[in-house]
Order: C-alpha cells, then sequence, then structure tokens
C-alpha cells in the first residue's frame, strides 16, 4: 500500500518514514481508531514531546485538552490536504522545526505542492486503513517532508539529524495503540451481534 495522495502532495521529499502493519479488525473501524486517537495518552509520547520541549527550551504549553488525533492536529495548525472515508487522510503544513515554539501553518490543498515560502519545510501526513482480507486490514502512517529552499534544507537536515528518533518513535508506539484499541472494539462488536437461531 502507497499513498498515491501523498505522491500528489509532495512527490520527492527530503525525508520520508512510513510504518504499517496488520490489524485484526476491519478498515473502517481502524480508520475511526486512528482518527481518533489520543496521541498523548501513550505515556512514551507524552515523554517525548516533553523531552523535546526542555531539550529546545520551548516555553511552557497551555494546558491540554485531550481529543482524537486530527482534531489535536487541526488545532496545532494542520490542515487536511485529501481525505477518502474510512480510508486515508492527507494532513500537511508548514513550519521551521528547529524553532523550540514550532507554529505549523495550514496551506490550502491546490497550493500545498507548489507552494515556496523562504526557509520553511513543507510536512505532509497520512493515515491508511486498507482491506485485505474478512476483518483483516493494512494500517499505515506515512510522513514526507521537503523544504522549500537550500536554506531551510540545511537547517532542517541538522535538526533532523537527532529529532528523527523521536519522530520515528511515535510512529513506532501509534501502531500498537491503533491495533490494541480497534481489535479490542471489533471482539465488544462481534460478541453483540446476535447469532442466528
Amino acid at each position: 500500500m502507497n499513498s498515491r495522495e501523498l505522491d500528489r502532495f509532495m512527490p520527492q521529499p527530503d525525508v520520508r518514514e512510513r510504518h504499517e502493519g496488520l490489524i485484526k479488525a476491519p478498515a473502517d473501524l481502524v480508520f475511526d481508531v486512528a482518527m481518533h486517537l489520543d496521541l498523548q495518552s501513550i505515556p512514551l509520547v507524552r515523554a517525548i514531546f516533553w523531552l523535546r520541549g526542555k531539550v529546545m527550551g520551548a516555553a511552557p504549553g497551555e494546558p491540554r485538552v485531550p481529543q482524537g488525533l486530527i482534531a489535536d492536529m487541526m488545532s496545532l495548525g494542520w490542515g487536511v490536504l485529501a481525505h477518502r472515508q474510512g480510508r486515508e487522510i492527507v494532513m500537511g503544513a508548514t513550519v521551521q522545526p528547529w524553532e523550540a515554539d514550532v507554529k505549523f501553518r495550514a496551506i490550502p490543498a491546490e497550493q500545498f505542492a507548489e507552494f515556496a515560502g523562504a526557509n520553511l519545510v513543507k510536512i505532509a501526513w497520512t493515515l491508511e486503513a486498507e482491506p485485505v482480507g474478512h476483518a483483516m486490514s493494512r494500517f499505515a502512517s506515512e510522513t514526507r517532508a521537503v523544504a522549500t529552499d537550500e536554506v531551510g534544507r540545511a537547517r532542517f537536515l541538522r535538526y533532523w539529524r537527532w529529532a528523527r528518533f523521536g519522530i520515528v518513535a511515535i510512529r513506532w508506539l501509534m501502531l500498537p495503540a491503533v491495533r490494541r484499541e480497534a481489535e479490542r472494539r471489533f471482539r465488544e462488536r462481534t460478541r453483540l451481534v446476535p447469532r442466528p437461531s
């Protein structure tokens, strides 16, 4: 499974990270769980965000209200670039990730591929769920980033050398969290379905 939608918005990224795995649940259920996952309910993910803030000297944030992943990202400034109901969502933003207090800015989907502001990085990422059999799905998340100019590329690649470890770890931690919740909900759903007499 590879995101053709993501190819449309960022065909030649500077960096690309993709993580996927099989989940014993229907794709629409897996996708719903991923969309509404509270990523920071995972203790190690919270620790990674806290550590980045400490290392970078970020200002203390406002008290956080738990919400789903997509709602959380949109509240930070990310925008929806494409959405196939129950199968795939592509989110995107521009940012200077090397700053302590990052500010994400959404770019309209029709402008995203060509956008080229100075000293910025464009980031696009997906959540994807694909049926691969009866009550079995392949879930994937892919992140791509490309700098808008050479100054931004040099700064971004210096930042990425160390920051990638936390970003990749968050993606790896998300997969089992989605799997556990989707499989739990599917087991519960199938127990509640009455058997034919």
